[in-house]
């Protein structure tokens, strides 16, 4: 059975189509109109969803985390609290699926499927996008992920390089990335760059360079690295395209701001958008004073955070104190976070004074 699970949500369009060759006949629909699809009975009933169509990605995006329950499995029952609470407390309506954070490449190809059924499902009339990564080693197994994804009615989907045999060079990356996108060709498709963990330093300057041509749904990038020459240079050279750039450095955002970046991708923002949001507000102004008060304390936190050893486990267990939602444990190779990091973090959180006085 392929479908929701137990989550199917859209009642207000449905169209049926039989099992045979189905998923040819969903990308096919979905290329008209964004679609969601689930099984029964043999019978596949597709549905419109509702998302933003053709608004730019923009602002701030939430590198969701995957929740999980103590015995490790996904639970796709507290997705809809979740995204209730970015929409709410965060003022985030931008959710990035099955990332780094997301722990997307310790998951396997139906666990994927799952999460981003779940987060379109739920994301309806909530959310403006809901972007799935559909990266992995095998191409076969990335192409599944964006057909899937199309079908589904994703917002747009990314792909991050493969980092096992990886491309030694632009065309190399090039032709990864454009066979997993022509497998969904109505869908927007963004390039995932994050050199620290796929060891893949092609700089983005370089691959932007005619891609339009090689991949026509191309619309920009998570540019997920330190080296921010590069991305004053993709900025710079690709002003006619209208590409989004996206960063995902949450410590460096001004700085991205600053040089052109459209908004950002990033773990920090599923607890601290609200604040993130009030640095774009300042930066927008013009308050440079009072966005670099914003960056600085966001920074203060993530510099304290660090020291103690701070990754997805650790997000993870923020995010829980923060918002509430049970959100479990890592799946190994990482481990829970400890006891005293949680207490340690939670004093320290609770103890800055924003300039907005909460």
């Amino acid at each position: 059975m392929w479908g929701f699970g137990g989550h199917f949500c859209y009642l207000d369009y449905a169209r049926k189509a039989s099992r045979d060759g189905f998923l040819k006949n969903l990308v096919s629909l979905s290329q008209e109109e964004p679609m969601l699809c689930s099984a029964a009975d043999g019978t596949v009933v597709c549905v419109q969803s509702s998302m933003t169509p053709g608004k730019k990605l923009e602002g701030l995006v939430a590198a969701t985390v995957t929740p999980m329950t103590p015995d490790g499995q996904i639970n796709l029952s507290v997705i809809r609290k979740y995204v209730d609470y970015l929409v709410s407390e965060q003022n985030v309506k931008n959710v990035f699926v099955n990332g780094t954070t997301g722990e997307g490449l310790s998951l396997n190809i139906q666990e994927r499927k799952q999460l981003a059924e779940e987060w379109v499902c739920q994301g309806k009339e909530k959310l403006d996008h809901v972007i799935i990564h559909v990266g992995a080693l095998s191409l076969p197994e990335s192409q599944e992920l964006a057909r899937h994804a199309a079908a589904i009615g994703a917002s747009g989907i990314a792909v991050i390089a493969p980092f096992f045999f990886k491309p030694t060079n632009k065309d190399e990356l090039t032709a990864f990335l454009q066979k997993v996108a022509s497998e969904a060709p109505a869908v927007p498709f963004y390039y995932y760059h994050i050199p620290s963990l796929t060891g893949v330093k092609i700089r983005v300057e370089e691959l932007l360079g005619g891609i339009k041509e090689q991949i026509p749904t191309f619309q920009g990038v998570k540019f997920s690295d330190t080296d921010l020459l590069d991305l004053a240079q993709c900025i710079n050279k690709n002003e006619r395209e209208q590409f989004a750039f996206l960063y995902g450095v949450d410590e460096q955002l001004l700085s991205a701001l600053a040089i052109g970046a459209d908004g950002a991708v990033g773990s920090t923002y599923n607890y601290l958008g609200q604040k993130t949001n009030l640095m774009l507000q300042a930066f927008a102004k013009p308050d440079l004073a009072l966005a670099r008060k914003y960056q600085f304390l966001t920074g203060e936190f993530l510099s304290f955070v660090i020291k103690l050893g701070f990754g997805v486990a650790q997000t993870k267990a923020v995010m829980t104190f923060v918002s509430g939602i049970p959100m479990g444990p890592p799946r190994l190779p990482l481990v829970d976070a400890s006891e005293e990091f949680i207490v340690k973090a939670k004093a320290k959180l609770d103890s800055i004074v924003w300039p907005d006085g909460d």
